[in-house]
């Protein structure tokens, strides 16, 4: 099998959305590697640098005026190699949790939520803060998974405190533990080079916490970008080809004695119309490959009558 239909069989398979953010993440960072070796055998690194504006949260409000999608697509781009390892590797360990005890759609949700409010803090305190308010007028930039990863190990060490990894030196340490020493690394970088990507952090470990207790209050802030995700779901799922039926023709119709019309016959093997309509609304949610071999072979006969 081909790297093209490995790809495939990922984004193909439901209830996989671990694997999916992993590999969109990867896949995106191959494309800058390939993008910048290219201009620099070509001697174009303006496009190089022109297009990765394209893709960047910019600190100065004039340029995400301009780029709008930037609060979300700069959490899916990395530039250097060891950022991304660290970065994937912290999805996998802490994402693994959350897939297991919420599900798929809890992960992506605190994955977008907290590139999103990341984002959100990273533009507030750039914009606010007066020792900050230069490097915004000046075009700071910031890239990569960061804060929704970040998120998704706070959500963890909120949602399961006592779970315990087993770390390298270490020995066990409770997850709880571990976010602790995130959220303290992130504030001691604040005064490195990098307050921008640790301001980021910040926001992302914020709404990992909050998302969790407002989770196990009862109300799940991810709702709005669930409806999203099903909205483009429904947009983007094969129509299933059904025949169209015609009219009974008037010859055969006036062949018909008066009086009440008889019901119709079940025919052996067909599938009952309330057995159509729930496949078919099937189809609407999640698409026509969701469906079992069994309901798609109901599908095709009632197609046949």
């Amino acid at each position: 099998m081909s790297i093209i239909q490995d790809i495939r069989q990922v984004f193909g398979q439901r209830d996989n959305a671990l694997k999916q953010l992993i590999v969109l993440n990867v896949l995106v960072f191959a494309a800058v590697v390939l993008l910048g070796a290219i201009t620099t055998l070509s001697q174009t690194k303006p496009v190089y640098a022109l297009i990765m504006r394209q893709v960047a949260l910019s600190a100065n409000l004039g340029v995400l005026i301009r780029h709008p999608w930037t609060v979300l697509t700069y959490a899916f781009v990395h530039e250097g190699f060891f950022h991304i390892l660290f970065n994937m590797l912290n999805l996998y360990w802490f994402g693994q949790l959350i897939r297991e005890y919420l599900g798929d759609r809890k992960l992506v949700s605190l994955y977008i939520l907290g590139a999103m409010v990341g984002a959100a803090v990273y533009l507030l305190s750039y914009n606010l803060i007066p020792v900050l308010q230069p490097s915004a007028a000046a075009g700071q930039f910031v890239l990569g998974a960061s804060g929704a990863v970040t998120a998704i190990i706070v959500a963890a060490a909120t949602l399961l405190p006592d779970y315990t990894f087993m770390l390298l030196l270490l020995g066990p340490v409770k997850i709880k533990w571990i976010a602790v020493a995130v959220v303290l690394i992130s504030l001691a970088g604040i005064n490195g080079g990098n307050a921008g990507g640790e301001i980021v952090h910040l926001g992302g470990a914020l709404l990992g916490y909050v998302f969790i207790k407002q989770l196990q209050a009862g109300r799940d802030l991810g709702r709005p970008v669930q409806a999203v995700g099903d909205w483009f779901a429904r947009l983007l799922a094969p129509k299933p080809t059904m025949r169209a039926s015609y009219p009974e023709p008037v010859a055969a119709r006036r062949s018909v004695s008066a009086g009440p019309t008889p019901k119709k016959a079940a025919i052996p093997g067909l599938p009952a119309a309330e057995e159509v309509d729930l496949i078919l609304d099937k189809i609407s949610r999640s698409g026509y490959e969701s469906l079992s071999k069994e309901e798609k072979q109901k599908l095709f006969r009632a197609s046949q009558q």
